[in-house]
């Protein structure tokens, strides 16, 4: 199912990380792992024009941080242009695609990179409306079907 929402989400202090106020509703295919997995799973069973509040806990949301995930980086690797600032968010360039950063430290001759999601080890509330709700069509399915198993 392609399911259209209004959504604004927060952290525990009530600041506003995201939100489509403004914009046009998050249109998303139910059950594709499309949401993060937490606010998926707390959607099931709601209707057009029903509106909920969802406590997403971190492990179900961006996950933990991991100190694995902060890694030390030359800084010869960087162009020489670059202002690096400590808070700043870069996007690496991985074999699975770009994923945001954040630069932790910056030492004499490297800089600490944290590849942690900004989220990460963050409990997040969601207060969701449902917009539509339609079946999918075949074209939009596409992408997916390496991801679905096979009928016998």
């Amino acid at each position: 199912m392609v399911v259209e929402l209004h959504y604004e989400g927060t952290l525990d202090d009530g600041s506003v990380f995201d939100s489509s106020d403004g914009r046009e509703p998050l249109e998303f295919i139910y059950g594709m792992g499309m949401l993060i997995p937490g606010l998926e799973r707390e959607m099931a069973g709601m209707t057009i024009g029903e509106r909920r509040t969802i406590r997403v806990a971190a492990d179900d949301a961006y996950g933990p941080r991991l100190d694995e995930a902060l890694q030390e980086i030359p800084k010869d690797q960087f162009p020489a242009e670059l202002e690096l600032e400590a808070g700043m968010q870069l996007v690496a360039q991985t074999m699975q695609g770009p994923i945001p950063v954040t630069v932790a430290e910056i030492r004499e001759n490297s800089v600490m990179i944290d590849f942690n999601h900004p989220l990460a080890g963050q409990d997040l509330t969601f207060d969701v409306e449902i917009v539509s709700i339609r079946k999918a069509t075949e074209e939009e399915l596409a992408p997916f079907a390496e991801m679905m198993p096979m009928s016998q």
